[in-house]
């Protein structure tokens, strides 16, 4: 029986410029959001130690059968597996006859990435199809149906980019974007990732800042002209 306790922080981490949001959002992408989909799991499990590894200290033995079978592994109930980070316990083994290895229930620390529902991922584009593009986002890749690239209707262009018809924004290979995972399947060998970037905040990075400088101009313009109003009433009174 496999037993395991996720545990991952959920705080913002310090030394981020909150006082230049431009920055901010840079850095914040970078050092919080894909943090944010790696776990740390406490696990129970009988470890199947090899003879070859008999020779060496238990807890030794163990970590590198844990290497072996854990680690670069992908499933539904853990996400990709990236690391072994050390045994907490190992109590006494056992040998069942008709098998040459030696079975030792032990507690031991993974360090896992797994992707999760309606999760806002920083990634880059690594391909663009005239289907759409993909996105690498920590060890896996998700997909970018080309109706959810942008809000605008989209085809490929002569030179590999996906471009919208009105926008006239461009999506290429290596930009740096901003999605939401919309749908997930373990199915196969790795897991499938669907992605969207039409929804509010999303999208490829200079996009995002282009739509903050439009809408730091609105506001100025709307409250210049709510003041030259102001002034206008203040002035008929008299």
């Amino acid at each position: 029986m496999r037993r395991y306790v996720i545990s991952k922080a959920n705080h913002i981490p310090s030394g981020l410029n909150y006082r230049k949001p431009k920055r901010f959002l840079n850095q914040f992408l970078l050092r919080f959001r894909i943090i944010k989909m790696f776990y740390l799991l406490k696990v129970e499990d009988h470890v199947r130690v090899e003879p070859k590894h008999f020779g060496l200290p238990t807890r030794e033995a163990i970590e590198r059968q844990l290497n072996e079978g854990y680690v670069d592994s992908i499933t539904k109930e853990f996400g990709y597996v990236v690391s072994v980070i050390g045994v907490d316990s190992v109590e006494d083994g056992v040998i069942i006859p008709g098998d040459g290895a030696a079975f030792y229930n032990s507690i031991f620390n993974l360090l896992v990435w797994r992707p999760e529902l309606h999760e806002i991922v920083f990634g880059q584009i690594t391909e663009i199809t005239n289907f759409g593009a993909f996105m690498q986002i920590g060890p896996a890749q998700g997909m970018i149906h080309i109706s959810q690239t942008m809000e605008d209707y989209v085809s490929l262009s002569k030179t590999g980019t996906l471009s919208g018809k009105s926008s006239k924004r461009v999506l290429s290979k290596k930009d740096n974007c901003i999605a939401r995972i919309v749908a997930i399947s373990f199915k196969g060998d790795s897991p499938k990732i669907g992605l969207t970037m039409r929804q509010p905040g999303l999208g490829k990075i200079e996009w995002l800042v282009d739509d903050k400088k439009k809408q730091e101009a609105a506001t100025k313009k709307a409250l210049k002209k709510t003041v030259t109003v102001a002034k206008g009433k203040k002035r008929g009174k008299k």
